[in-house]
């Protein structure tokens, strides 16, 4: 993995991808205490980051590859389903029983063909591995495929563009971090257009295996399980981001669930945006935990905003909670 593979992908996103705002408030300053900015990566196709790397990913398949398939809770099942329907191959993804109904749904609903497994019982790299060679797909991994890195890093190239503009040029980046896919894409493109921001990861508590990692200096695994934050509940970092993370990220930040509600919530009040639990940990680290962060400003990633109606409102709810309180 390299830079020179993230302004590769940046030109094959060019005109296909959205340039996604890089959004602030007064009201989340002053809960914050600093200029807090927040890049919304849920207004990206299918409503996630995902899309930048199932493109490039799509886009460096060989011309004679006959479909694709991938394994996902939802977001990098939509991202490449909607790829692949771009350039006209069949999808076929495999996701958890236990995943979002709107992220099946709306996967099915771009033209894949879904298979659901059972994350407690079943190998979901064993399943994927038979298929893709019982019907010749090409595997587009969510996190640990080069390209897909490379297409995640376009957001880095984006971030610090946009806050040059903002008169920014210093400051912490917090980014929700699953297996380090776009944790590692947007730290490499960094550190070659704004070497001076430094990247932190975000994950939800009980399931901060990077934040462990890093802080041990080694892999560190947690047990496979399901979590409010699904979109980046992963047991460990990957094997290409692991090197990136150790090497670029400052130490990880872990925040509670309820904090990730409470910050959904304080993004549709003062942002107007929707985001999914798991794409609202960056901001509740930032709002929540000021003092583990440094600067005058931050930045964070708000990395996806497909959630189903129950947990949003829920999200709502604790936001009403929490004002009154």
């Amino acid at each position: 993995m390299n830079y020179e593979m993230i302004a590769a992908a940046a030109r094959r996103l060019d005109g296909h991808a959205r340039r996604t705002p890089l959004l602030s408030s007064p009201f989340l300053d002053k809960i914050a205490g600093r200029r807090v900015y927040v890049k919304a990566e849920c207004l990206q196709h299918t409503g996630s980051f995902k899309f930048r790397g199932a493109w490039s990913a799509m886009t460096a398949l060989p011309e004679a590859a006959r479909g694709v398939i991938a394994f996902s809770s939802g977001n990098h099942a939509q991202g490449v389903t909607y790829a692949a329907r771009l350039r006209g191959l069949p999808a076929l993804i495999i996701m958890p029983q236990d995943a979002p109904a709107v992220k099946i749904a709306n996967t099915r609903a771009l033209g894949a063909e879904v298979v659901l497994y059972d994350r407690t019982s079943e190998d979901r790299d064993a399943l994927g591995a038979a298929l893709a060679a019982e019907r010749g797909l090409e595997l587009i991994q969510p996190f640990d495929h080069p390209q897909v890195i490379a297409g995640q890093g376009t957001t880095g190239l984006e971030i610090a563009d946009q806050a040059r503009c903002e008169g920014v040029a210093e400051a912490q980046v917090l980014v929700c971090c699953g297996g380090g896919g776009l944790t590692s894409g947007i730290a490499l493109a960094l550190e070659q257009v704004a070497p001076q921001m430094r990247v932190r990861t975000v994950e939800p508590e009980g399931f901060d295996d990077v934040a462990q990692s890093l802080a041990q200096g080694r892999v560190v695994e947690n047990p496979t399980r399901s979590g409010l934050c699904d979109a980046i509940v992963t047991p460990r970092p990957g094997r290409l981001t692991w090197p990136i993370l150790q090497r670029l990220c400052g130490p990880g930040l872990v925040v509670s669930d309820d904090e990730a509600l409470r910050a959904m919530a304080l993004a549709h009040d003062r942002l107007k945006l929707v985001l999914e639990p798991g794409g609202a940990v960056a901001l509740a680290a930032a709002l929540f935990h000021p003092g583990q962060i440094a600067g005058e400003a931050v930045i964070v990633t708000a990395s996806g905003g497909n959630v189903d109606c129950a947990v949003f409102q829920r999200a709502l709810a604790m936001g009403d909670a929490y004002a009154a309180g």
